[in-house]
Formats: structure tokens, C-alpha cells, sequence
């Protein structure tokens, strides 16, 4: 919302932003074959959750998130631990070279940084992010 609606109050920035997410959703994502949003529950809610598709020669994790209040207790990894052997062929994930937490879970995951920069699937490039990748 930040990044997108900065020139409006928060909260309607916020509320737009969920609108467009939602219509990403419906309108592109599920629609894509082989697509999956994938949640990680503890005591029936969520902690974790993680969107992955298909992407040049395996499947790109588009998104791993874990909820504010429940980071740095291994969520993530967990989740994607569960995830990457339901996955054949190559992952690759997109990371914001700042973003260390993250860039630590998927090294722990057995992903490796093989680009200085992420090509994503609408072909823009982002040089503020690595491209990782899981064999």
C-alpha cells in the first residue's frame, strides 16, 4: 500500500491494496495451471503461507510470508520444508537483497543465489532483488 497508493491515507491505501491483491488472485493466479497457495496452520490458524507457479524450467515461489507476530520461530522454513518435495524440477524464489530473514530461511532450504537480479514472470527486472534457486 506504501508503495503504490503513498499519496493517500493509509487505511484507503491499504484497503485498495487488498482489492487489487484479491483480483490478482482471482483473476491471474488461480486461473494459472499448476499454480498453488499453500497455508501453514498452527492451532488452526495462520502463521505462514507461501504462493508458487510455473516459471521457466520449474516453478517460482511468488510469495513467502509469514504473519508479523509469528516470525522468527521457523515458520517459514517449516512451510517450505513441507512445500519443496511436492515441487518437481527446479524453485526459484525472488529476494529483496535487504531482506536477510529471508534470504537466511532459504538457505537453510537448500536454496542458492545464482542472479544478482529477479526476472519476474511479466519479464520486468528488479535489480534490488536476488534470484534464488532450489535444484
Amino acid at each position: 500500500a506504501r508503495d503504490e497508493y503513498f499519496n493517500m491515507p493509509e487505511s484507503v491505501g491499504l484497503r485498495l491494496a487488498e482489492q487489487d491483491f484479491y483480483r490478482y488472485l482471482k483473476d491471474c493466479f488461480f486461473i494459472t495451471e499448476n499454480a498453488v497457495y499453500a497455508i501453514y496452520e498452527l492451532d488452526g490458524r495462520y502463521v505462514s503461507a507461501l504462493r508458487y507457479e510455473p516459471y521457466k524450467d520449474g516453478f517460482l515461489i511468488s510469495a513467502l510470508e509469514t504473519k508479523p507476530a509469528e516470525r522468527m520461530k521457523g515458520f517459514a522454513i517449516r512451510l517450505l520444508m513441507e512445500v519443496l518435495p511436492q515441487i518437481s524440477g527446479k524453485v526459484y524464489s525472488h529476494v529483496s537483497k535487504n531482506n536477510v530473514a529471508s534470504l537466511a530461511v532459504h538457505e537453510k532450504c537448500g536454496f542458492r543465489i545464482i542472479s544478482d537480479q529477479a526476472r519476474y514472470l511479466d519479464g520486468s527486472v528488479n535489480s534490488w532483488s536476488f534470484t534464488l534457486c532450489k535444484e
